[in-house]
């Protein structure tokens, strides 16, 4: 591919001066644009190098590839003397002439908080694949591998700390990441996230045999519970935290704003956490772990087949990106012995399979070369993950193979 010269034709295409911001994510160039309708599609649409188009969220994408869109990116700064910004900046640029609805602000507000801590969960759940060939019976025998040799136990149980604390420690990480949402501190995020998984916390739960811990303020008992791998009470714990701060941050000034805005946000959101937030959003949490179980165990193969039909629509409209909130519940739930796992990204991964299977069938019945070549590099996309090219460069183009 010629980095140059592709980026010359989309600059072209869209209009140099029509052009107000541009970042770039794994495959696609996203532009936010002056006027959308100045575009000259049909020179994107002939265009070899070109995957695909759709505008979403106030921004024009330019499906280029994973690999190739970070080069045609940097020719593309390099040319129009644009200053090159991140994906977040950019949206912040769409938004400002674009409303969003209700429904899709909190999504993208799900999706900026869980994006960022994604590897951390890839990693321990990765973690415990690994582990799980060392504890698991049948593999190599009728025992597990640590059973037939005692002296690699310790991998195995070094292997459990690892994999385990992403997801222990889930407060943690949410914290630091809704602080930075959210503009308030992400140390103080941080902890206090630190207090609802707190190791002493854990230890005197586990001693007491119960869910709580009764703390006595003035008579009046407090039940403190532990929410080690919990999601939306951490969630709403910070962000209540970060207006707090911004409200102490406002009234104090100099040297009192250094030293007591700390103290009273994390002594007025502790109380907070423990007190109502926590028990409130600790039972929203169960019930939509048991919701979704319970979808899952009444409708089965029917239930997840009509999740699958949706999936990629609902990849199309973004919603997608509010996902791994609700897999987090369902793997913490799963962790805790109750429900089947997260059955989301099972549905998900056939989803994806089914978008490169249409691909490919495009790829041997087309008889057009740029076709051919845009079907064949957007099925092996999908099957490694990144259905976009598929969706938008094929499947929707040519309508019936998303039906």
């Amino acid at each position: 591919m010629d980095y140059a010269k592709v980026a010359s034709d989309v600059i072209t295409a869209v209009g140099k001066d029509n052009l107000v911001a541009g970042a770039h994510c794994a495959t696609r160039l996203r532009l936010v644009l002056k006027d959308d309708d100045k575009v000259d599609q049909a020179a994107l649409d002939n265009n070899p190098d070109v995957k695909g188009t759709f505008k979403m969220d106030g921004q024009y994408q330019v499906i280029i590839g994973a690999g190739d869109v970070n080069h045609v990116y940097a020719e593309l700064i390099n040319q129009t003397g644009l200053k090159e910004v991140s994906t977040d900046e950019v949206k912040q640029i769409a938004a400002q002439g674009h409303k969003q609805n209700p429904i899709m602000a909190f999504i993208k507000i799900l999706s900026e908080i869980f994006v960022p801590i994604i590897p951390a969960l890839v990693a321990g759940g990765l973690l415990m694949a690994v582990n799980n060939i060392f504890k698991s019976e049948g593999l190599f025998g009728s025992q597990s591998l640590i059973a037939q040799y005692p002296q690699i136990s310790g991998i195995s149980d070094m292997l459990t700390v690892l994999a385990d604390a992403p997801f222990i420690y889930m407060p943690v990480l949410l914290g630091i990441s809704t602080a930075k949402r959210f503009g308030g501190n992400q140390y103080l995020g941080a902890a206090l996230g630190l207090m609802m998984s707190s190791q002493e916390l854990q230890e005197a739960v586990a001693k007491a045999a119960k869910f709580s811990l009764d703390w006595n303020f003035f008579g009046w008992h407090l039940h403190a519970a532990q929410y080690t791998s919990q999601v939306i009470p951490a969630i709403i714990a910070v962000w209540v935290m970060c207006h707090i701060e911004k409200w102490f941050h406002k009234h104090l000034h100099s040297a009192v704003d250094f030293t007591f805005t700390p103290l009273l946000t994390m002594i007025i959101s502790g109380f907070l956490t423990f007190a109502l937030i926590g028990p409130v959003f600790g039972q929203v949490s169960d019930w939509v772990a048991n919701g979704l179980v319970w979808l899952y165990d009444t409708l089965g193969f029917l239930g997840m087949g009509i999740f699958g039909a949706f999936y990629t629509p609902i990849v199309v409209t973004g919603l997608h990106q509010s996902f791994p909130a609700f897999e987090t519940i369902l793997l913490n739930s799963y962790k805790a012995g109750h429900g089947s796992g997260d059955f989301i990204f099972v549905v998900a991964s056939m989803a994806n399979m089914a978008q490169a299977a249409a691909a490919f069938a495009i790829f041997f019945l087309t008889k057009n070369s740029k076709t051919k070549g845009l079907s064949s590099s957007a099925g092996i996309s999908a099957l490694l993950g990144i259905t976009e090219p598929a969706v938008f460069g094929v499947n929707l183009k040519y309508r019936f193979p998303s039906v």
